[in-house]
Order: structure tokens, then C-alpha cells, then sequence
């Protein structure tokens, strides 16, 4: 996976979906508002020149101030991979629920155009092949985030309960 944006400490949900665009909500649009500010980047998302899967790179509390959904639901949009030293408590919670995809790495050591291999233990950059620990999230997060969020995840429970019966 490639690094597409290495980002410092302190990255607040207003940097990653500005409030001027809070009256959009719905997840298929919201994407088109991801880091608006930085117009470099957010054209590059538009122009669809970042493919899915791409990792963001972040220091410490990442997605901090207001526990604006859509700082994550433009993120999933675009299918980026968020791998920070830490996350705000809520954003961490709200890419949990709508099952973006994020890894807790403490030491992580990036920058733009690495090529990062992202396990359940361990993140190695392939330029560097230094290699970092990840604290894991717990496995019932986890389970939300792989079904692809909450919604998804309760459906799949309640087939399996249906099959069951």
C-alpha cells in the first residue's frame, strides 16, 4: 500500500471535512469535500489520481475537535487506509461505525510514495524496512471494521441468527 499523504499531529476533523460543508451528509457525497482545503490533494482525490487502498500517514490524535461524521464517511469514500500514532476517541469510534479502515501504529515512520505493508501486528515500510508495532484494536471493533461498519455488521449477525433458528 502506498503512502499518499503524510500528515503532522493534531489533524482536526474541520481539516479533514471543513464545517462550511456540514449540510452534506450523505456518504456518497461527502467524499468530494475530503481535505478541501489542501486543494492539491483534494484533486487529486476527485480526479480519482489516488487509488483505493492508498494509506494516509498521521502523528498523534488524529481526528481530533468535532465529532463530525463525515470526516470519516469522505475518508471511506475514497477507500484510504488512515495508520496514525493515535486517533481522537470519537473518530476513532465513527470509523469503527462506518468501518474505515484504521491501524494504530505508535512509531510509525513515513513518507510520501513508501510503500507500507500493513499486517494484525506490525507495519513495515518497504523503503526503510524498518518495521513497527501496531496496538490492535480490540477484535469486536475490529470484527466491525472488517464486516465494513455497524450497519454491515448487524445484517451479517442477523442472517447468521436467521440460518440458525
Amino acid at each position: 500500500m502506498q503512502v499518499t499523504l503524510t500528515l503532522a499531529n493534531d489533524i482536526s476533523t474541520d481539516i479533514i471535512y471543513p464545517g462550511r460543508f456540514m449540510a452534506t451528509v450523505l456518504p456518497s457525497e461527502t467524499p468530494q469535500f475530503a481535505f478541501a482545503d489542501d486543494l492539491a490533494f483534494n484533486g487529486r482525490l476527485k480526479a480519482k489520481e489516488v487509488p483505493a487502498g492508498s494509506v494516509i500517514v498521521a502523528g498523534q490524535n488524529f481526528g481530533c475537535g468535532s465529532s463530525r461524521e463525515q470526516a470519516v464517511s469522505c475518508l471511506k469514500g475514497h477507500d484510504l487506509v488512515i495508520v496514525a500514532k493515535s486517533f481522537a476517541r470519537i473518530f476513532l469510534q465513527n470509523a469503527v461505525n462506518l468501518g474505515l479502515r484504521v491501524v494504530v501504529c505508535p512509531g510509525i515512520e513515513a513518507v510520501e510514495g513508501d510503500k507500507l505493508e500493513i499486517g494484525a501486528t506490525l507495519v513495515r515500510n518497504l523503503r526503510s524496512g524498518k518495521e513497527f508495532p501496531v496496538i490492535a484494536l480490540p477484535p469486536s471493533r475490529q470484527s466491525i471494521i472488517d464486516a465494513g461498519g455497524l450497519i454491515a455488521f448487524t445484517r451479517q449477525r442477523l442472517m447468521q441468527l436467521k440460518k440458525a433458528v
